[in-house]
């Protein structure tokens, strides 16, 4: 695989309503040179979204075109850039999730990795790099491991069933290529949570996937998990960004290396 050693990509994933996007943004606000992709995205048209009983899976792999995403992740790896056709329904607004996190926290926050990034300091070299965030509700199942190898970092957002559902239900819709798609009633314990907990279960410890993710998962799949589930955005933010501050440098060094 021919990688570009300016760049890395982040993979950034949970449950739906776990805080990913909310946190994605935050995370390109506070670090420079950070680009995010939403698996949301790369949907397919509503008519190819496949149907069990009786209701849209829009939480499934096979909704999802995962040639054209790894299409696009391929080409980060290969140039570095987003393809310039790539357009985003999911990041037309840069506001989202900044309003659940107070302004002093990000000020603070954004000092910390303006000293990190410092010329002699650890992040040093993420001045001339490139971060990308692929944030979405299905990266580490085994139905969408085909594009596990792209992913330089694996970032994980546990929710409990009963706050994933809450925040869900508030949600106006979701943008779809033609329309917004409106949440069916129960469609969470029909489809939702029932998917989620297909996919994710080999993660963790008895296969609960309210309980603790299995050291397995850990070592060997290389998931970094914040270590409990409802986090507030502000303490999310905070475990994020001191997991990237410890691992962005040896990223991309040994991704430099490779590439001598």
């Amino acid at each position: 695989m021919t990688t570009n050693s300016k760049a890395l990509i982040i993979g950034l994933s949970g449950a739906s309503s776990s805080g990913k996007t909310s946190l994605s943004h935050l995370l390109r606000k506070i670090l420079p040179n950070v680009y995010v992709l939403h698996e949301d995205d790369f949907f397919k048209r509503e008519e190819e979204i496949p149907v069990k009983d009786n209701l849209q899976d829009w939480d499934c792999a096979e909704a999802i075109d995962l040639p054209a995403l790894v299409n696009v992740l391929q080409e980060i790896r290969r140039t570095g850039e987003l393809p310039p056709n790539l357009e985003s329904k999911e990041s037309q607004s840069l506001t989202i999730g900044i309003d659940k996190v107070s302004e002093s926290t990000i000020s603070r926050i954004k000092d910390r990795v303006a000293a990190w990034i410092a010329p002699g300091q650890p992040g040093y070299s993420l001045q001339t790099r490139k971060i990308f965030i692929i944030e979405g509700f299905l990266l580490y199942s085994y139905s969408t491991s085909v594009i596990w190898p792209y992913l330089d970092l694996k970032m994980f957002l546990q929710v409990s069933y009963a706050a994933a559902k809450a925040r869900r239900q508030t949600r106006s819709g979701y943008i779809t290529h033609t329309s917004i798609w409106q949440d069916p009633p129960n469609y969470v314990d029909q489809v939702v949570w029932p998917n989620y907990r297909h996919n994710h279960e080999w993660m963790f410890e008895d296969r609960d996937v309210e309980g603790n993710v299995k050291e397995g998962a850990r070592s060997i799949s290389g998931i970094r998990w914040s270590g409990m589930a409802d986090m507030d955005m502000e303490s999310t933010l905070s475990w994020a960004v001191e997991l990237l501050m410890q691992e962005l440098p040896t990223l991309l060094d040994d991704k430099y290396r490779q590439n001598e």
